[in-house]
């Protein structure tokens, strides 16, 4: 019995006949919206705009804590705690982007793509560290509170939101449908919108006096990054723990794939996401025994390959082509 290689050519090892081909290097392909996912913005764009968004950042901390300790403002303090976790988890995206751009070599088959995945999720925690301090802080002032110069709190926040505006606008530019840049996304615009209520309880506290105001402000932040941080890990969550992409319906799958001519089972079908924009499937395709004796078995893995790529976005997939009795010598099947 005769195994199809990498290219779908016949080889002859004594194995069950099976293939393993990527859909994207299959030359009957023709997916232009879909191989390779490529929507326009490459990697070294992305790290260039997460280096920008970066200096920006680093720079308007520096001078933002200084002012809050200065003004004794904790709406400030927390906006400054966060756009430190803001400058971490651009670095860290920064670092992870480079490196899911290596190319695969040695153990690495799929390179250090997963560490956006990892830079990802990472910023997840960092948002639900920083919310949970400031959120004990903030009702320790709404019991005992301080007092706080409205007008340094308002004219900071107004820079703040200037500085975000424009670190937002360069990150809405790189691919954001790459967890780890929309990682970095969901920091700086959590933090804009922090400075927009921290510029409200700065104007309370200038025409009222109502001190509480600025802790109010720091549970509003709270409040937008648990939201930001529970959007993240659920992400990053399903990709670390395998779970299949969103948008690929297993049933259908198999659904698709069973309509195919000489296709009589599907068996082993697993899919799951490598990285952002790399989804990934494989089963194992039950043919009919004839196929592997006229010749026919190349045409119908073309088929296959079409139908994920075409039909569900994904290019990376993987089949194993089988005859009906080779079920038995398999373990662990489903």
């Amino acid at each position: 019995m005769s195994t199809l290689g990498e290219h779908g050519g016949p080889t002859s090892d004594g194995a069950s006949a099976s293939t393993h081909m990527r859909s994207h290097g299959n030359k009957s392909h023709h997916h232009s919206d879909h191989d390779g996912h490529n929507h326009g913005i490459s990697a070294n764009a992305d790290a260039r705009y997460l280096a920008i968004a970066l200096s920006l950042i680093v720079a308007f901390l520096i001078a933002e804590a200084i002012t809050a300790v200065i003004s004794g403002s904790l709406a400030l303090l927390a906006d400054s705690g966060h756009m430190l976790t803001d400058a971490v988890a651009l670095g860290a995206s920064l670092w992870a982007a480079r490196l899911a751009a290596r190319s695969p070599v040695g153990v690495w088959t799929f390179g250090f793509k997963r560490a956006e995945i990892l830079s990802a999720a990472g910023n997840g925690i960092t948002l639900l560290i920083v919310s949970a301090l400031v959120a004990f802080e903030a009702i320790r002032r709404l019991i005992h509170p301080v007092a706080v110069g409205g007008l340094t709190v308002v004219a900071v926040a107004l820079v703040g939101i200037a500085v975000n505006l424009i670190a937002t606008w360069v990150l809405a530019k790189a691919n954001r449908s790459n967890l780890n840049v929309e990682g970095s996304f969901q920091h700086i615009v959590t933090d804009l919108y922090g400075f927009i209520a921290t510029v409200i309880a700065g104007v309370v506290l200038l025409v009222t006096g109502f001190e509480r105001a600025d802790a109010m402000a720091s549970l509003f932040v709270v409040a937008l990054m648990l939201k930001a941080s529970w959007g993240l890990l659920k992400a990053s969550g399903r990709i670390l723990l395998e779970a299949a992409p969103e948008d690929v319906d297993l049933g259908d799958v198999r659904t698709h794939l069973l309509e195919t001519d000489h296709v009589s089972d599907i068996h082993d079908l697993h899919a799951w996401t490598v990285t952002s924009d790399l989804p990934a499937l494989s089963a194992h395709v039950v043919v009919e025994d004839s196929c592997f004796t006229d010749g026919h078995v190349p045409q119908i893995l073309d088929q296959i390959q079409t139908c994920v790529a075409g039909h569900f976005d994904v290019a990376h997939s993987t089949f194993q082509l089988e005859p009906a009795g080779h079920l038995d010598h398999e373990e662990g099947t489903h």
